[in-house]
């Protein structure tokens, strides 16, 4: 098996939730993960929503002794809202307590009140990106930086904490499945996240086109990462495991409609009903029993996948449905996966 699975721990709860039982469920979940199966956790990041939200550097912080040898990462840190030395310093901070575990995703951000409050511009977020990569990545390799850029100056910085890794955590690049957002994650990251509604041949075409900016840019094809995201729901009753994905991701996805989402009509499209909700299912979650899990991440490896961040629990799901989740995972789908040989 080629396949690398990272996990997304929900840091996002329903409005009213009691934050801190939360805390140590998530404590819990990164222990269960951290026995075997999956190589990293990842958390999300989101600025004055309806959803109380832990912010995710100081939520990896705090499950490093939970985590085992996981990699640590943000999926995805809303890089243009902050000024890339904090954010070199934080993520340098993260992987000197983790012993060189961090994971850096990067994301654009799309929701307008972030934008707002803090006052900056959404024009200016693929400039804003693209400067901050290119710093960050400087003040890791731990030597003066000098840049002058149309939105940040430094003259002979030099950060204060080098990170463990050597030239720092790897960037993830959380981009669009178009060609310029293609181009970006090939150019900036080491591997690109891509859009979790991305499915069948387009996911096919991304891959091929993302190598191929990889190579055009130099790297070597041994290295490409090409990452999704997908959300998973296991029960030994296929069409059980439907209805609570399906039923738990529209009630989601009917409290994100409250923000603008990127793109309504592709990518990003609002689920109204738990019809549309299941017809989605079928296409970009994976809400269904053993068999068929091996069976879709047989496919998803076939089209070029290398990792797959998956979430087991999101809006009102419960704690120890998660958990069913992820045994099922480890103890069903995982030793098929890894015995069996990719057909081709």
């Amino acid at each position: 098996m080629t396949l690398r699975f990272g996990l997304a721990l929900q840091n996002d709860f329903p409005p009213g939730s009691d934050v801190q039982s939360r805390i140590a469920q998530l404590r819990e979940q990164a222990q269960e993960a951290a026995r075997g199966g999956i190589d990293s956790l990842w958390v999300l990041q989101h600025y004055l929503g309806s959803m109380p939200t832990l912010q995710p550097v100081h939520l990896l912080s705090a499950l490093v002794e939970d985590s085992g040898d996981l990699g640590l990462g943000t999926n995805m840190y809303i890089l243009p809202l902050r000024h890339p030395a904090g954010v070199a310093e934080e993520f340098s901070t993260l992987d000197n307590l983790s012993g060189g575990r961090a994971r850096a995703g990067f994301g654009m951000g799309y929701r307008e009140n972030e934008f707002e409050s803090f006052g900056i511009p959404m024009k200016e977020r693929i400039g804003r990106y693209t400067e901050s990569i290119e710093i960050i990545r400087a003040l890791w390799r731990g030597e003066p930086v000098t840049y002058e850029g149309k939105y940040f100056q430094l003259d002979n910085e030099k950060i204060s904490l080098p990170p463990v890794q050597a030239g720092g955590p790897p960037i993830f690049v959380g981009a669009g499945a178009h060609k310029k957002g293609i181009e970006r994650a090939a150019k900036l990251g080491d591997a690109w996240i891509v859009p979790p509604h991305v499915t069948g041949e387009r996911l096919t075409r991304a891959a091929e086109l993302y190598r191929a900016a990889r190579a055009e840019n130099g790297a070597d094809p041994a290295t490409d990462r090409f990452m999704i995201r997908r959300e998973l729901v296991l029960h030994e009753d296929r069409d059980q495991a439907l209805r609570e994905g399906a039923e738990a991701r529209t009630r989601l996805t009917a409290e994100y409609g409250k923000y603008n989402a990127p793109d309504k009509t592709a990518d990003y499209a609002q689920l109204t009903d738990e019809k549309a909700a299941e017809e989605k299912a079928t296409e970009a979650y994976i809400f269904t029993d053993p068999d068929g899990a091996v069976e879709q991440f047989r496919e998803l490896e076939a089209q070029g996948v290398t990792d797959i961040v998956l979430r087991m629990q999101w809006f009102d799901l419960p704690h120890e449905r998660m958990l069913k989740t992820l045994r099922l995972f480890r103890e069903e789908v995982l030793p098929r996966l890894q015995s069996e040989a990719l057909v081709p």
